[in-house]
């Protein structure tokens, strides 16, 4: 039996179950019978151990599971029948006083809070559009080039050229040997030998770069550098030290000519230059409306955020903390980062734990009440919407429709869309241009 629901906070609840002790202990003599027979110990034929050494093997193993199936039995029903939505899991504990002959516990929960969702007609929400142009196009071209660059030694006739004058400038990968010191001494990590970069990329010191620029092969310089106040390298951070460089090797980029080969190494078959733009541009139409449809969610989750009043389970944050934890552990270890000794302290991700159950329990609230839940034509048309980009679709539509799991994870997404639609259809919309560098350069996410 169950007492009276008592409330202690906004959201917290207290319960106390108890049940005579005389049902626990023909629980678990029933149990332990069932157990006998199929017990095995030496000198006994199986099923045949005596029940008294049957109850010394098992007897505690058999006592938890029988309290916790009645305190769990026990609370669902007193929940049920109070109308009650617990949120999370309930911390039970057994109850000091108890009547004579009983078993008493406490249970302690919360419950899902009330969503009261403001006037939505009257929220104003800013969204963005932006537009693939010939630019851009040319811009993902110069990209595709670079990442194909190959070097040559500079001064030296091959092929393309001779790279022209050689001396060390922007563009060139320049191999260096190098020593620092500060006081008069070599540092930690302040010397290398066949230290290769490429100049104004940034990947050094501005200094060392500087005195990089203007040298030939064999020549040395020796400079002052001075590392910055929040360096990396807290031992040198904010102190002036003395490099000397010496120039082993120079050479220039070449760049791959936009010609038909280029193109054939895009996956253009035929080497067909306008084909190759128009597929670049159809791929970057596809992240362009990516990355739009993800500001503009997150438009309206932080609107929704705004005009909906509730309180937040403490026990669901605590739960949602923990998992962004160890999937933060998984993501860094799959990166083959060691993580195995490093802490992951919940309370780091609590903030982000808070938003995202706060905006699960509006999208809910908004889903229930307006039935925009994620129908099957939906679900499918966003997994062949993902298909274009493979090569084999019907492949892509096996993978989600084999697993649960990820078909939930679809019809997530696409009630997350039904969520937004609605939203815009009903507030004060305003859209506003942006470039294509700044959406690119942004990480939006709900």
């Amino acid at each position: 039996m169950a007492t009276a629901v008592e409330t202690l906070g906004k959201l917290e609840r207290r319960i106390t179950i108890s049940f005579p002790l005389t049902d626990v202990r023909t629980e678990v003599e029933k149990r332990l019978k069932v157990q006998a027979r199929t017990a095995k110990a030496p000198g006994f034929r199986p099923g045949k151990v005596p029940l008294k050494m049957v109850a010394a093997q098992y007897g505690y193993q058999i006592e938890s599971e029988v309290l916790n199936d009645k305190v769990g039995r026990a609370f669902n029903d007193a929940a049920n029948e109070n109308n009650l939505r617990v949120a999370g899991f309930p911390n039970i504990v057994p109850k000091e006083e108890a009547a004579e002959g009983q078993l008493a516990f406490d249970a302690t929960f919360e419950v899902y809070p009330e969503v009261a969702i403001g006037d939505l007609t009257a929220v104003e929400i800013e969204t963005v559009q932006a537009d693939v142009s010939e630019a851009e196009i040319d811009k993902t071209i110069d990209i595709l080039r670079k990442q194909r660059v190959h070097f040559h030694t500079k001064g030296e006739a091959g092929e393309h050229s001779d790279g022209g004058e050689p001396i060390a400038a922007n563009g060139d990968r320049v191999t260096v040997d190098f020593v620092g010191s500060i006081d008069g001494v070599e540092f930690p990590g302040g010397k290398a030998e066949g230290y290769a970069f490429v100049l104004g990329e940034g990947r050094m010191l501005p200094e060392f770069e500087a005195a990089t620029l203007g040298l030939k092969v064999g020549e040395s310089k020796t400079f002052p550098l001075s590392f910055p106040e929040d360096y990396h390298g807290k031992d040198v951070a904010g102190k002036t030290a003395s490099f000397t460089i010496t120039l082993q090797k120079l050479e220039w980029a070449h760049l791959p000519e936009v010609n038909a080969e280029f193109a054939k190494s895009l996956g253009v078959a035929d080497g067909d230059l306008a084909k190759m733009r128009e597929d670049i541009k159809v791929n970057l139409q596809r992240e362009v409306a990516g990355r739009v449809k993800a500001r503009n969610k997150e438009a309206v989750m932080d609107a929704l955020i705004k005009v909906a009043e509730l309180d937040v389970p403490k026990t669901l944050i605590a739960q949602d903390s923990e998992r962004l934890a160890e999937m933060t552990r998984q993501d860094m270890a799959q990166r083959g980062m060691n993580v195995k000794d490093v802490p992951f302290p919940a309370e780091l991700f609590a903030e982000k734990a808070e938003r995202r159950v706060r905006l699960g329990l509006i999208l809910s609230q908004l889903v229930g009440d307006n039935k925009l839940q994620a129908t099957p034509e939906q679900v499918k048309a966003q997994i062949e919407d993902f298909a274009q980009s493979y090569e084999d679709p019907r492949e892509v539509l096996k993978y989600y429709y084999s697993d649960r799991r990820r078909l939930g994870e679809i019809e997530a997404l696409v009630l997350e869309e039904n969520v937004v639609t609605y939203v815009l259809g009903l507030s004060k919309v305003t859209t506003k241009a942006v470039a294509f560098d700044e959406l690119m350069g942004s990480n939006a996410q709900a």
